[in-house]
């Protein structure tokens, strides 16, 4: 991936529906494959019908804390009901040097992982 792609990628339209949200915790485990860890992060969603994802940013090199945004979307008519959520990503693929940075709406967390 070149700095061109990632300039045309944030110069498109930024979507309405979706936003970072905030988290509660956020647990690091590893997988039964060496080399391999999962990510869990929980907390609390603004709407019952929100589908929240983790997403890790796009680096053209490998940053000390790869970035991993905690992602809530909300299509269609909104139960307007706070709700918990569990998301779980295979980080194995997107460590830094050091580890991963969770980013929600208003905090982020830095975890070293070996």
């Amino acid at each position: 991936m070149k700095i061109q792609d990632i300039q045309a990628l944030e110069s498109l339209p930024a979507s309405k529906s979706c936003r970072r949200i905030d988290f509660m915790n956020v647990e690091i485990v590893p997988g039964f494959v060496p080399k391999t860890h999962f990510l869990i992060v929980s907390g609390e969603k603004p709407w019952q019908t929100m589908t929240v994802q983790l997403v890790p940013l796009i680096y053209i090199d490998k940053p000390d804390y790869w970035g991993i945004e905690v992602v809530g979307c909300q299509s269609g008519i909104g139960l307007p009901a706070t709700g918990t959520y569990v998301v779980t990503l295979d980080i194995s693929g997107v460590i830094g040097k050091k580890g991963i940075e969770v980013m929600g709406a208003s905090r982020s967390e830095k975890h070293d992982v070996p």
